[in-house]
């Protein structure tokens, strides 16, 4: 058998594989004919772990076990290594039977599970898996046994529950690290913490103790239980220094004071290591309500770009340590090591996890594979970290099968090393050692690409001097002539104006509040900030502009860090700043928008509905369906980013004018979509499905009608919706399977509340649209949900003239496909009818007048001033000359009906030869002229009333036109 062993080990170990074999023969003596698989997993056995060798020759019965159960070539099936444990521990009378039994679980588990790794019948994941479900087990047995054996001794910790009654109170221990995320190595410390749900005492009379006296007590004898070195060896070596206060805090902590000294103590490495905290043992049910209170402290709301520069630091303090402990070698902590992949897939979770909940796990193998879609890091560096760290991970398990030791460390003597190499399934420790540089080196690469140092401590000599002048200044108190100087040479044409924004900045009492960290940050974009506006062509207007959005997020510094770590989106931000005032605006409300100034593909790459759509379900689909309020914001949050992003590219000309208000408007189609599934299910849910007609359920039956510029298809940055709601159900019939059952009008009004509801509350993040339900039947005094019947009566019956030139543009923007064709030809019958040319003509330009008195210019000022809307010659002009043309000729020419957009209605009345076609094209040009120009005014924050000489060519034409049309 030796020789056959040999066969394949070098030369330079048989003497070692030799020496083994002879202490485990007994071992082998007890298997008897050694089968095939054994002879083949022996080598690796005897070459790569003594701790294995040492177990089998104290216990030599264990591999005759394992190969008989044939617990050593297979996975364990959930559950079956608790049960297992369960029926070991099930007999213990006193302490040391625990432990002894303890030991030898996690020796005969150990003996199984290096076996399996080193000779590769278990891939990583199981390894971490197996090794973990036996940490949790083993964790949670014990401390089962030793709560019944305190309550004995001390009585039963009592509290109360939500409903005031005393109930008992049980641990829960955190894992954390490698054992919160199930990613234990062979050889892992456990880091552990213990919490209770409240305080309080025991019931027993005699010898109560405080909870709190109890639960450490409880928490000590779980440390023994697990850490104390018997002649059985130990289970896990726990650490427990990084529960609150570290070592010199209590050693149980209530579930108050954890959340307390998080909310006013925590530091960020906590967070990082709170990332991976899990419940391992004790209480589940009250552990999650635990990290339901820790979780804003782990994952803010926000962007927190703050990550980077906190795990860079951490990182920075890692290599002092590598050097000053000569740790080159060091698998985990090294270059390119296990640590620096950790850091990459907690880099994002960390920025994006309170946002992005799908980043809000533990494990880094699930973690990785998220990041091209979450954050969008190409798939290929994904695939290469995740290879990197299967291999890194692999050799540290080699390294630790070795004697059962903490190590992450590369063996520095020759036998070491080719022990490690063979192993490792390499030729030699050249070849070993080739891999596994390789690996690094990328691993390397790829975490300087993302935790890169700071632009300021790579940056050139001249950015260099550039901030170290500004800090002089800042310090110097902005002293005039010094200041201005150098923001002269920035390329500020004014800049003592400049600087009297700068000082009344650092006059701000938010300012002088800022801790150091807050002020560090400040002081590190300032001068960048600087750099890039006085670029600008209008370095005055930008800087306030820029300003207004630095005094926004003063309180949340991240964003500071945020520009600091991205150049490209300083550039983004002072560019767009610099073009526009709404831009700067909404940031400033909205500072969360930043993140989308990082990446410029899809900042000025807009989607298209589908796309929109398809997006918009994904964010809502992570949320839990009865959270209103989270889905509340995160509608509000998709509208404002997308908002942001059509600005983007409304502002550099890379969307013109019509895409802009298309792409708005698919936008408000999209929200109102989700909003009224949102709507529908939380009114059925309460209150049972109506109904269309007996035993008929609606599907929902219910449309949502726009009108004006949405209904137009020209939607700009700050309209509102003009909406009107229609239902097809029988008014008579009631809903049902709901909790409460309703009639159904009631039901749709509800429904219709419910709606404005959700678009129009002002949250934290403001509202959704503002809605104006002023153009449904009746007005303000009307239902607010009409049927389609009454809808139709009255618009064949009651309405004006002016509510059918309202219908014109008017047009279903969501809700059922069956009723929207039933409305549309609703909406073709009412305006395709026959009408009094003259008498209608009368009707619209007495409205029209009617309008301007009402809503232009007066009469003291006309000719001094425009109103681009509602002036003679302005924007409605041209509307109601459509309008007019739309209502007058239908009944002939029904494909006038078709679109309800100014544009194309234009284009169908130059069609339908209405209109000679260089009229219709002038009237389609400045009409949309117009609307540039108006988007421009949004844009800079500029009134639409102009001054009297603006635009006189373009007024006079449209004023030409309506004399021609509707005054002959």
């Amino acid at each position: 058998m030796l020789e056959r062993l040999k066969a394949g080990v070098p030369a330079h170990l048989h003497g070692l594989l030799e020496a083994n074999l002879q202490r485990i023969e007994a071992a082998l003596a007890q298997v008897g004919e050694i089968p095939e698989s054994l002879l083949e997993g022996l080598p690796r056995i005897l070459i790569g772990s003594d701790y294995v060798c040492e177990q089998l020759q104290r216990q030599p019965e264990l591999l005759a076990q394992l190969h008989e159960t044939g617990d050593l070539w297979r996975r364990y099936a959930p559950g079956e290594l608790r049960d297992r444990a369960a029926a070991a521990l099930a007999g213990c009378e006193n302490d040391t039977e625990l432990h002894r039994q303890l030991r030898l679980i996690r020796r005969r588990e150990m003996v199984r599970i290096i076996w399996r790794d080193l000779n590769r019948l278990a891939d990583l994941e199981e390894t971490t898996g197996t090794l973990t479900d036996m940490a949790d087990t083993l964790i949670d047995q014990s401390l089962a046994w030793l709560h019944q054996q305190a309550v004995k001794r001390w009585g039963r910790p009592m509290g109360r529950d939500a409903s005031g009654e005393l109930v008992e109170q049980q641990m829960v221990v955190l894992g954390m690290g490698k054992l919160g995320a199930h990613e234990l190595n062979l050889s892992s410390d456990i880091d552990l913490i213990f919490a209770f749900p409240e305080n309080g005492e025991t019931d027993k009379p005699d010898k109560n103790l405080s909870n709190q006296e109890f639960f450490t007590r409880l928490g000590k004898k779980l440390i023994q239980s697990l850490d104390n070195t018997t002649a059985d060896g130990f289970v896990f070596r726990v650490d427990m220094r990084l529960r609150p206060f570290g070592s010199v805090g209590p050693l149980a902590c209530s579930f108050d004071a954890m959340e307390t000294y998080y909310q006013d103590q925590g530091r960020e490495w906590e967070r990082y290591a709170m990332v991976k905290a899990r419940v391992v043992a004790g209480d589940q049910a009250q552990g999650a309500i635990l990290f339901g209170l820790l979780r804003p402290f782990v994952y803010r709301k926000y962007i927190d770009f703050s990550a980077f520069e906190s795990l860079r630091e951490m990182k920075a303090l890692i290599n002092r340590e590598v050097k000053l402990k000569n740790r080159d070698q060091n698998v985990k902590l090294g270059a390119g090591g296990i640590r620096e992949v950790e850091f990459i897939a907690q880099a994002f979770q960390l920025i994006r996890g309170g946002r992005d909940k799908r980043l809000q796990q533990r494990e880094l193998n699930r973690i990785l594979p998220l990041l091209p879609e979450c954050v969008g890091m190409p798939k290929q560096v994904v695939d290469e970290l995740l290879e990197a760290y299967r291999y890194l991970r692999d050799t540290e398990h080699a390294l630790q099968a070795l004697a059962d030791r903490q190590t992450q460390e590369l063996p520095r003597d020759e036998q070491g090393q080719a022990r490690l190499a063979f192993v490792m399934g390499e030729l030699d420790w050249a070849a070993f050692s080739e891999r596994l540089d390789g690996y690094r080196r990328r691993v390397s690469a790829h975490f300087a690409e993302v935790i890169a140092p700071a632009e300021s401590e790579q940056a050139s000599e001249e950015t260099d001097r550039n901030a170290d002048h500004w800090h002089a200044l800042w310090d110097a108190e902005l002293e005039s002539e010094p200041a201005e100087n150098y923001l002269r040479q920035l390329g500020f044409s004014e800049p003592a104006a400049a600087l009297q924004q700068l000082r009344n900045l650092k006059q701000q009492r938010t300012v002088k509040m800022l801790q150091q960290v807050g002020q560090e940050r400040l002081q590190a974009v300032l001068p960048k900030l600087l750099q890039a506006v006085g670029a600008t062509d209008n370095p005055e207007l930008t800087l306030e502009r820029v300003l207004l959005l630095i005094q926004a997020v003063l309180r949340r510094s991240a964003y500071l860090v945020l520009l600091n770590e991205n150049p490209g989106a300083l550039q983004q931000l002072v560019r767009l700043c610099s073009a526009s005032f709404w831009f700067a605006d909404q940031l400033s409300h909205h500072p969360g928008l930043l993140d989308e100034l990082i990446d410029p593909r899809t900042l000025f790459a807009p989607p298209d509905k589908a796309k929109l759509n398809d997006e918009l379900r994904q964010v809502l689909v992570r949320i839990p369906e009865d959270d209103t309020e989270q889905l509340m914001e995160a509608l509000r949050y998709f509208k404002h980013s997308h908002m942001l992003r059509v600005a983007a590219s409304d502002i550099t000309g890379a969307l013109p004018l019509m895409k802009v208000s298309d792409y708005l408007t698919w936008l408000a189609e999209v929200v109102l979509d989700a909003v009224l599934e949102i709507a529908w299910r939380d009114m059925t849910a309460k209150y049972g499905v109506p109904q269309k007609s007996p035993g008929e359920p609606c599907d929902p039956d219910f449309i949502i009608v726009g009108y004006g510029k949405l209904g137009g298809i020209e939607l700009s940055y700050g309209s509102d919706l003009d909406l009107v709601f229609i239902n097809e159900a029988d008014a008579n019939l009631m809903t049902q399977g709901g909790k409460r059952e309703l009639a159904n009008p009631v039901f749709f009004t509800r429904l219709g509340q419910r709606i404005i509801h959700i678009l129009g509350t002002l949250t934290p993040s403001g509202q959704l649209y503002e809605v104006d339900m002023r153009l449904r039947p009746s007005g303000n005094s009307g239902l607010l949900v009409t049927s389609l019947r009454a809808f139709e009566q009255y618009q064949q019956n009651d309405a004006w003239t002016w509510e059918h030139q309202a219908l014109v543009r008017a047009r279903v923007v969501s809700g059922s496909e069956r009723v929207a064709q039933a409305f549309d030809k609703v909406r073709a019958d009412v305006l395709g009818r026959q009408r009094d040319p003259e008498a209608l003509k009368t009707e619209v330009r007495e409205m029209r007048e009617k309008m301007r008195q009402q809503l232009g210019t007066s009469a003291s000022r006309e000719g001094q001033e425009f109103n681009l809307k509602q002036d003679r010659g302005g924007i409605v002009d041209i509307e109601f000359m459509v309008q007019y043309l739309v209502l007058a000729n239908a009944h002939e020419h029904p494909e006038l009906l078709r679109w309800s957009d100014n544009i194309r209605m234009l284009e169908s009345i130059e069609e339908a030869g209405l209109l000679p076609p260089e009229q219709a094209e002038e009237l389609r040009e400045i009409y949309k002229a117009y609307r540039a120009f108006g988007h421009r005014q949004t844009m800079q924050n500029q009134p639409t009333v102009v001054s009297g000489d603006q635009l006189g060519e373009y007024r006079e034409r449209i004023s030409d036109y309506w004399a021609q049309l509707m005054e002959s």
